[in-house]
């Protein structure tokens, strides 16, 4: 199983935006191209930064290509973006389970 930390750095004045957009549309549709959320955080003294783990089902590469093809995800894009984009910046760290600690699993 392959794991993914995720952070976005939202642009000024886009932090509701971007939680909404996560809220009302992505997320379920990580759901439907192999990518479980495991939790979603803000880091302690920020008010632009979103943090989160997906669980990919398969090839992570092959569930990006899935998702952003998703006519859905373009939509829900397009329509959140029509006065900027929401994110100054995305990174993403591919990450493997150890043997040190059980995995937490996801309520």
């Amino acid at each position: 199983m392959t794991y993914e930390l995720r952070t976005y750095t939202a642009n000024p004045g886009k932090m509701d935006a971007l939680m909404s957009r996560f809220r009302d549309n992505t997320i379920n549709l990580f759901t439907e191209h192999k990518m479980k959320s495991l939790g979603y955080w803000t880091p302690v003294g920020t008010d632009d930064v979103l943090v989160y783990i997906l669980e990919h089902d398969g090839d992570p590469k092959a569930n990006w290509a899935a998702f952003q093809a998703d006519q859905r995800w373009i939509d829900a894009k397009s329509a959140s973006e029509v006065d900027g984009a929401l994110a100054a910046k995305i990174e993403s760290v591919m990450l493997e389970a150890t043997d040190l600690y059980p995995i937490a699993v996801a309520r």
